[in-house]
């Protein structure tokens, strides 16, 4: 078993291209089965500001590929859904 905590320090990776995207903020679960359904990253712009407003990025659970002892790799995701792009389809 893995707890959160122990997620949050892996750095997320798309396994196709390389690039980082960060680390994981949080996770989405479905209440009703227990489960986790998508990992959450926080997203900075870089030209932005200490004190701007950072997007929230959904990976679905089953995008997943690999956790391994320090990097978590992904599968690429063609369009990434943002946590509030999210919140408005609902």
């Amino acid at each position: 078993m893995i707890t959160l905590s122990e997620l949050q320090i892996k750095e997320v990776i798309i396994m196709n291209s390389g690039k980082r995207l960060g680390h994981i903020s949080d996770l989405e679960i479905d209440g009703d089965r227990g489960r986790i359904t998508a990992l959450v990253l926080v997203v900075k712009d870089k030209a932005s500001g200490f004190f701007s407003k950072s997007d929230e990025m959904i990976i679905p659970w089953d995008h997943i590929e690999v956790i391994g002892t320090d990097v978590i790799l992904i599968r690429e995701i063609a369009t990434p859904t943002l946590y509030s792009d999210q919140q408005l389809l609902e």
